[in-house]
């Protein structure tokens, strides 16, 4: 009788395993933010994630074999998961890019945990040159910012944007507006607008930018 993974007979259809599999990790990272985002990473253990998966520790290091590795998983995860809901790695020309980090903004707004974890680690990756998440952090600014930037060409290209406006800063300069309104936010989200305070900046920066008889 053939065993499960005998791969002696190619020309018969294998189990689909890696389904199942891709589910299982799924379910851990969607497990793994949520206890991230309650507790930190540093307050957060390997023991407690598991058992909110129903699995054994080596059953969940199976899958990511260090804490880190599983932070690291749990970061571009929840990047996947905005991307797929506000359409941010879709060609949208000119300022309509811009709206996409609105909605963004607003819907951070009701996830006040998982906007701590995002700053306390990129705080510490960006002093931490040995931090785990470093490279995600590193990674995922140079995506946003030359993401923005190329549909803001578009709109260059298109004469909805000025020409003179350079596109790479005005990105930059989003990234960091979103960002320090994140941190304010946190320490005092009773006189913080933050989604209020962003939209303001982006209809400012899309008067700014924007080509004058468009």
């Amino acid at each position: 009788m053939r065993k499960i993974g005998d791969m002696s007979n190619p020309g018969r259809p294998q189990p689909r395993s890696q389904p199942r599999g891709q589910a299982r990790k799924e379910h851990i990272l969607a497990v793994a933010l949520k206890i991230f985002a309650e507790n930190g990473y540093r307050g957060a253990s390997i023991a407690e994630i598991a058992e909110g998966c129903g699995l054994s520790q080596p059953g969940l290091l199976h899958h990511f074999p260090t804490k880190a590795d599983l932070l690291t998983a749990v970061l571009e995860y929840r990047d996947r998961l905005d991307a797929e809901k506000f359409h941010v790695d879709d060609p949208t020309p000119g300022t309509a890019a811009l709206r996409h980090y609105v909605n963004i903004v607003e819907h951070n707004a009701h996830l006040p945990g998982l906007v701590k974890l995002f700053a306390i680690v990129t705080s510490e990756a960006a002093v931490n040159p040995a931090h785990p998440a470093r490279d995600w952090a590193v990674g995922r600014y140079e995506k946003l910012i030359g993401g923005l930037a190329a549909n803001l060409r578009l709109g260059v290209e298109d004469g909805s944007i000025r020409a003179d406006v350079d596109t790479t800063a005005v990105a930059r300069l989003v990234f960091s507006m979103m960002d320090g309104l994140q941190l304010q936010w946190l320490l005092n989200p009773d006189r913080v607008d933050m989604p209020g305070l962003f939209r303001t900046f982006i209809d400012e920066l899309t008067t700014e930018i924007t080509t004058p008889d468009r």
